[in-house]
């Protein structure tokens, strides 16, 4: 978060707030000047005094925390809804004072509300304000990559969902070990840091120690910048340089939503076992079910050995008729907003249980803690609160189903491996010193078919494997 000072040029801050528009009317030009003049001067009043909040904010060590995170979420909720109506009086109102009582040193909900209201207050600027840059300010790539590795190593949530992937891709490949030739090319569609892969390159080394076997290891990583995908290259192959008795191959490839742009790459190595990962964020990056359904409809005609789904834990109730072959959203055109408030409080829920389980991993007064807030969760919030709606996971499950899809059975590796990784976790770590027993916990659903981490009884992560069915 930037701080930004209010003695700025106000009559560009008036220009900033998006209103509710107002109709035209054939009055006298006089009184048309004057109404004009009127609203430009309440726009540039609260911007003022919302930018004047916010700094207050940012200033603030901490509030006093009395207790009432209840009171704090009904703020969220109300300054979300006049956010989503443009009504611009009430959702001011409601974001200052959401600046007044949110703090980011104090207790979690109280940093939840903090990103939440510079997210609403980002989503209610004009898309061309010159605010946008300070109050939806992304962290540096440098920033960004140490915030997602303090992330992945004071947590386990990435962790659980990077292993248990793994160990669902070795038993693909070790079912097909013969007749693969000891190849494995791997899809990953949004490769990011490649963070996921060394585990797996170590596990495919020992195989191939083990058995005596050379092993062939191709990853094709769909990533958004150049920039990322050239360190993540770096990264993997100076990895794999240590690992005996395995060959490494990566090719880095700019994401562009397609139903089958990412297909072209799979069977480059006849027989080779291929395995899609990260099919959520690609699927996330299409508009309709109806492209959705493509994509799945030409992942199936590929016929990988394994597509892997790692997604947040959504538990709203998704009815048959949000299945449309033209919308998502379940929304009118005009903005009714059916939707929106269901989404934006699982996702309120999601964060608010993501930055409680970071404060059981770090201590409250940790550095890297409101490092890793504020340049990797609060940047997801902000993307959260910017993406439009998406299928959540069981409409996404009754999707791969009819597309000819079946579930995979998890393996008891990745279960006792998930299980071994919490524990380990928990120990010598803030959570030893928690109350009320606070902890994460691992979930087999599904018959076995998924596998979810949760925290307080929250699940946050769920994984699943999936192949083409007979």
């Amino acid at each position: 978060m930037q701080q930004t000072e209010v003695s700025g040029d106000l009559p560009s801050l008036s220009l900033s707030l998006g209103g509710r528009g107002t109709s035209s009317y054939h009055a006298d030009p006089s009184l048309k000047h004057r109404k004009r003049k009127r609203e430009q001067y309440d726009r540039r009043s609260r911007a003022k005094h919302l930018l004047r909040a916010r700094n207050c904010m940012m200033r603030r060590c901490s509030n006093e925390f009395d207790g009432k995170g209840h009171l704090l979420i009904r703020l969220i909720l109300l300054c979300a809804a006049s956010v989503h109506r443009r009504d611009l009086r009430t959702a001011a109102e409601s974001l200052m004072n959401l600046y007044r009582r949110a703090s980011l040193t104090g207790e979690p909900i109280e940093r939840v509300a903090a990103y939440f209201a510079d997210g609403l207050f980002a989503r209610l600027l004009l898309p061309s304000s010159p605010l946008q840059a300070t109050i939806a300010a992304n962290p540096s790539p440098e920033e960004e990559l140490a915030a997602f590795a303090g992330f992945y190593y004071a947590s386990p949530c990435y962790q659980f969902a990077h292993f248990t992937a793994n160990q669902a891709i070795m038993d693909a490949y070790e079912e097909a070990e013969s007749f693969n030739g000891g190849n494995l090319h791997v899809v990953d569609l949004d490769v990011s840091h490649g963070f996921q892969w060394p585990s797996l390159m170590q596990s495919l080394s020992d195989r191939a120690t083990t058995t005596n076997k050379p092993i062939s290891l191709s990853i094709t990583g769909f990533g958004r910048s150049l920039h990322e995908l050239r360190q993540t290259a770096a990264r993997l192959r100076s990895f794999a340089g240590g690992c005996s008795n395995l060959s490494f191959d990566f090719q880095g490839k700019i994401i562009r939503p397609s139903h089958s742009g990412p297909l072209a790459v799979l069977r480059e190595k006849k027989n080779a076992t291929v395995v899609v990962n990260n099919l959520v964020f690609y699927l996330q990056t299409l508009k309709s079910t109806a492209e959705i359904s493509s994509t799945l409809r030409a992942i199936r005609e590929v016929n990988p050995n394994l597509v892997i789904l790692v997604e947040r834990e959504d538990r709203r109730p998704e009815p048959e008729e949000h299945l449309t072959e033209n919308r998502l959203d379940g929304e009118e055109e005009g903005g009714g907003g059916g939707g929106f408030l269901p989404r934006f409080m699982e996702s309120l829920q999601y964060f608010a249980a993501m930055f409680d389980s970071l404060n059981g991993c770090l201590p409250r007064e940790s550095l890297e803690r409101v490092r890793i807030e504020k340049n990797h969760l609060g940047r997801e919030i902000r993307e959260a609160l910017l993406m439009g709606d998406r299928p959540g996971r069981r409409t996404r499950e009754m999707m791969m189903e009819r597309r000819w899809f079946e579930g995979v059975r998890m393996s008891w590796r990745a279960v006792s491996q998930a299980k071994l990784l919490v524990k380990m976790k928990s120990q010598g770590s803030a959570m030893e010193h928690l109350r009320g027993g606070a902890r994460f916990s691992v979930w087999e659903e599904d018959d076995g078919r998924a596998l979810s981490l949760g925290w307080q009884g929250r699940r946050l992560l769920t994984v699943t494997a999936w192949r083409c069915s007979p």
